[in-house]
């Protein structure tokens, strides 16, 4: 890690904060990509991530819910299966070098949706398949627990191809998704004793400042796409990273 370059963490995870929960996400994939490019291990970082997505997650839901986008009969089908699932991925162990090239892979996600790829509204809504909304959640909330991320990356594209809901809808759906499915994750970590680095607690404020900002404009009004189109960018470049080690 270049303790040189540390005090740049802040800042951008207050970008990170800021453009995922613009649309729905709590960043856990940016935080750990971040994270992980400043040298912090696996460990470290995996709780780090989790924690710091309990509250942009929340933050953005709160927001996406005062504006009337969340709808509990979209949700629970997935909830039901994913929390269990994450908890038990949360306690599956993963080389460095594995885990490295799964959170790589997982990044491509959030890559096409920050890009664009997944940004366009479903011309037709259709009604969602409750069954094949658990079996997506339990998929989803493995996966989740086993990288330390809460989900959303993965279930915004399938609700958006799927064409269950609209935008912003999605991102209210993805919101709690990623709260519930984070906090399953953490209970593993909290079974032994964490200590709270100083430094976590700027990152928190960070984050949150982010999250605030990006969920209520988010929300409401959608921002300069250019911005979601850099951070894009630079998780590619993180993910290739990841990838090839």
């Amino acid at each position: 890690m270049n303790t040189d370059l540390t005090w740049l963490i802040p800042p951008l995870l207050f970008i990170v904060a800021l453009l995922y929960s613009s649309v729905g996400h709590g960043g856990a994939s940016g935080y750990l990509a971040l994270l992980a490019l400043f040298g912090y291990g696996q460990s470290s970082i995996r709780s780090s991530a989790l924690m710091l997505n309990l509250v942009v997650s929340l933050l953005s839901f709160i927001h996406f819910y005062r504006a009337g986008y969340f709808r509990w009969k979209l949700f629970y089908p997935f909830a039901i299966s994913s929390v269990p699932a994450a908890f038990v991925g949360a306690l599956i162990p993963l080389k460095d070098s594995l885990y490295h090239q799964l959170l790589g892979i997982l990044l491509i996600f959030p890559i096409l949706r920050l890009g664009g790829l997944f940004g366009k509204e479903p011309a037709e809504i259709k009604t969602p398949n409750i069954w094949l909304s658990v079996l997506i959640g339990g998929i989803i909330g493995l996966l989740s627990g086993m990288i330390g991320i809460g989900g959303g990356i993965i279930l915004s594209p399938v609700i958006l191809l799927l064409a269950w809901a609209r935008m912003k809808e999605t991102a209210a759906v993805s919101a709690l998704f990623i709260f519930i499915n984070s906090l399953a994750g953490l209970i593993p970590v909290f079974m032994k004793p964490v200590d709270i680095d100083r430094v976590m607690i700027v990152w928190f404020i960070a984050a949150t400042l982010g999250a605030f900002t990006g969920s209520f404009l988010g929300s409401r009004v959608l921002l300069n796409k250019r911005l979601q189109h850099i951070l894009a960018f630079v998780l590619l470049i993180a993910s290739v990273k990841l990838i090839l080690g």
